[in-house]
């Protein structure tokens, strides 16, 4: 579906843009701050699929129509706007209490989290609708290409927020255990998701 030529010039600029410090990065590390590096790696999963989810809208031709209706794009933004701010005070609420980190449940939360941060966040179609079709061939099927090579953004996505999230875990869980420190760094984690939504509610379209 891909000529190798493409794909090899897509895979390294992919890369770049995955090593790039960005929104879902930051939700990964401080999902892996607050719970631990299983949840920081189930956060990058639960983004990683959210990622496809945009890419599969944008190939099938939807992600134009919300990328060109304001109404859609700003309904879609101000829920993920809502859902980070809430996050944030519920994390900060239980600052401090020692969840079991490693269970599926807290597990399972992190990658539903993950999954609906990056879906509420309209600006990834809009760089999908950006990025992408610049190495799609229109003489070819479209949808697989974009599948392909959302696909590639994903799976090098997944690799680098989840070291980023098991690395923070793995430092949240060390700091965590001196008396006092768990409650501070759950402030933090807070203090990232809300920054997360202010960046989400005053960027510009």
């Amino acid at each position: 579906m891909i000529d190798p030529v493409i794909l090899l010039a897509f895979v390294p600029a992919a890369l770049a843009l995955n090593l790039t410090p960005g929104a879902d990065m930051m939700f990964c590390f401080g999902s892996g701050l607050k719970a631990g590096p299983c949840a920081g790696i189930a956060a990058s999963a639960g983004v990683a699929l959210g990622c496809m989810v945009h890419v599969t809208v944008a190939g099938a031709g939807l992600g134009a129509v919300v990328a060109a209706s304001p109404v859609a794009f700003e309904v879609i933004r101000w829920l993920g706007v809502a859902y980070l701010l809430w996050l944030a005070v519920k994390v900060i609420r239980h600052a401090g209490e020692m969840p079991a980190a490693a269970s599926a449940g807290a597990v399972g939360t992190a990658f539903r989290r993950g999954f609906v941060v990056n879906l509420t966040n309209p600006k990834v179609i809009l760089f999908v609708l950006a990025f992408v079709p610049q190495f799609v061939d229109p003489l070819r099927p479209i949808l697989p290409q974009f599948l392909i090579l959302g696909g590639v953004i994903s799976l090098g996505g997944f690799v680098v927020n989840g070291a980023v999230g098991a690395g923070a875990g793995g430092l949240g869980r060390r700091m965590a255990r001196a008396e006092g420190v768990k409650r501070w760094l759950d402030r933090v984690t807070g203090a990232i998701f809300a920054g997360l939504a202010l960046r989400l509610a005053l960027g510009q379209r």
